[in-house]
């Protein structure tokens, strides 16, 4: 689904990605780790359209993505999300949710005069929808609520629901699990599961928690240096000398 080929990115002479080339399956869950300064956000930069690389190709179902913008890649079916999470913080749950959809008729002041019943029949199939992933992800009890006002792991599942708004055929998740208590976390995980297997959606994330990635990801990618280290099964990657030494310090041995 997702081929990076030969990608390089450099900032001020220093290769953050360097001649980079990895696969994403259709339909997995693939990790991503290393370790700070390796290159995964700026690789994932990258994919997203936020960056440009200075050599080499990205493809996404097939097609050429490399040249594209954020908004552009976002409408390839493709969601994002970020280490600090970007919730309208000033806007409830409900309202966060119901912004995501692209293309939405009401966008257009001369709709909102001119096709009042079309903006308004789409927008109760948006509020349904919104209240329907609500409580797939178990937050449909603060959907008034200001999402600045939740907790960092409700503000990652308010993330993952975001993500299934844009109805998208892959989520790039960075660092889903940094801050999320371990119920949140069991949530989490069990979403992005269900999600994968139920929806067909792919998910491609970055985590520094080797638990969990060890627990949800098959297969995992390790990046050093800006350059893919390995690939393999967790079972592969625990055992693994260079990732040991360099990544787990040998605590799965």
């Amino acid at each position: 689904m997702l081929e990076v080929k030969h990608v390089t990115k450099s900032f001020g002479g220093i290769n953050a990605v360097a001649d980079c080339s990895i696969t994403v399956a259709e339909g997995s869950i693939t990790g991503l780790i290393g370790p700070n300064g390796a290159g995964k956000t700026t690789l994932f930069n990258l994919i997203t359209g936020h960056y440009k690389p200075d050599k080499g190709r990205i493809y996404f179902q097939g097609q050429r993505i490399d040249g594209l913008r954020p908004d552009q890649v976002f409408n390839q079916k493709m969601y994002r999300t970020f280490q600090i999470t970007r919730e309208f913080a000033h806007m409830t749950v409900l309202e966060n949710l119901m912004l995501i959809p692209p293309g939405q008729v009401g966008e257009s002041i001369w709709n909102t005069w001119f096709r009042v019943k079309t903006v308004r029949k789409q927008e109760v199939h948006l509020h349904e929808k919104a209240l329907e992933v609500l409580g797939f992800v178990e937050l449909l009890k603060l959907k008034d609520e200001y999402a600045g006002f939740l907790s960092g792991g409700q503000k990652k599942l308010l993330e993952l629901a975001r993500s299934m708004m844009a109805d998208p055929k892959m989520v790039l998740l960075d660092e889903p699990g940094a801050g999320v208590n371990p119920t949140l976390m069991r949530k989490l995980t069990a979403n992005i599961r269900k999600l994968c297997q139920e929806n067909q959606i792919t998910f491609f994330l970055i985590e520094h928690d080797m638990d969990l990635v060890m627990d949800l990801c098959n297969p995992v990618i390790v990046m050093s240096e800006g350059k893919k280290l390995m690939e393999g099964t967790p079972r592969e990657v625990r055992h693994d000398e260079r990732v040991l030494e360099a990544y787990l310090g040998g605590q799965y041995r």
